[in-house]
């Protein structure tokens, strides 16, 4: 068996243009009997303010946030250190997600789609490049995922990785636009995905098919 990895789709976020919202995005369905939250703002070092200003520039430049006023719901930037030493930006959405409806959307089962590429002679694993961002908030929704930094208040207009049920939005996606080929030659567990072959001869054809969805 020959496995290759793959990154997928690795080209800038201003080269992307999305998921049209007429087919898909991503809502957030609300508890009505919950109030907005608004978390109190937490201190930072200079060296996290440093990050964070850089990190929200970089959203801001991909157009993933924008400015908003008067918001309701209000969040804390949260850093995460990475094993290469270097911050994550994170939101602190843990009262938003607790005010949202769990969406029960079937995820695959990992031991089937184990069993069913264990025959294959190619194997090509995929990671989409910024794959969450790729998927609008609802409109009405935007306002909700505000976060605050030393200087003004954001809110996403595409999908934060950190929201609930994205991963039940994004499998979803992966599910309709990719139908014909799931369960043939295609497997996506969320935002990973495997392409796979019987035989070696095929599987150029077979990521050809993928790639031109």
């Amino acid at each position: 068996m020959i496995a290759r990895h793959l990154d997928a789709f690795a080209w800038s976020a201003s080269d992307m243009p999305g998921i049209d919202p007429d087919f898909l995005c991503h809502h957030l369905t609300m508890d009505p009997k919950v109030r907005p939250v608004r978390q109190r703002r937490r201190k930072f070092n200079e060296e996290r303010r440093l990050v964070v200003r850089e990190e929200t520039k970089k959203l801001l430049n991909a157009d993933h946030i924008r400015e908003i006023q008067y918001p309701e719901w209000l969040a804390n930037v949260v850093l995460v250190k990475k094993a290469n030493g270097k911050w994550r930006m994170c939101i602190d959405f843990t009262d938003l997600n607790k005010a949202c409806l769990k969406d029960s959307y079937p995820l695959p089962n990992i031991d089937a789609l184990v069993d069913t590429a264990s025959g294959c002679r190619m194997l090509s694993f995929m990671d989409t490049f910024s794959g969450y961002n790729q998927i609008n908030m609802h409109p009405r929704d935007e306002c909700k995922t505000t976060f605050m930094t030393e200087t003004s208040c954001y809110c996403y207009t595409v999908m934060s990785f950190g929201l609930k049920n994205a991963g039940a939005t994004y499998q979803r996606l992966m599910n309709r636009v990719l139908a014909p080929m799931l369960g043939r030659n295609f497997h996506a567990y969320i935002d990973d995905m495997v392409v796979t072959s019987q035989e070696r001869s095929q599987h150029v054809s077979d990521l050809e098919e993928l790639l031109l969805q």
